[in-house]
């Protein structure tokens, strides 16, 4: 059996943390702001996905797969765009 090398992933993994960090601390700040209700929604959804596609591309090692593999990812991402379009178009209409 041959051996294979190993690398450590702990200062990528540890320089994720501290951006996952910092977004949920700008998070926190969002809903004391003065700002109007939709710009804070909109916001902290844009956020959270954002925070979810970090995950997703670190932890969840997306980075290191096909290319098949990161369209099906972006499979839901998609329907997440979609269904904020079909929201924001009912909002203005």
């Amino acid at each position: 059996m041959s051996e294979t090398n190993h690398t450590s992933h702990k200062k990528e993994y540890f320089k994720v943390f501290l951006v996952l960090t910092a977004l949920t601390i700008v998070e926190l700040i969002i809903p004391a702001m003065k700002i109007s209700q939709f710009a804070k929604g909109s916001s902290l959804t844009l956020l959270a996905l954002g925070k979810a596609c970090i995950v997703g591309w670190s932890y969840m090692h997306l980075k290191d797969e096909t290319k098949w593999m990161r369209f099906i990812a972006l499979v839901p991402i998609s329907a997440f765009a979609y269904a904020a379009m079909v929201i924001l178009e009912s909002l203005y209409r």
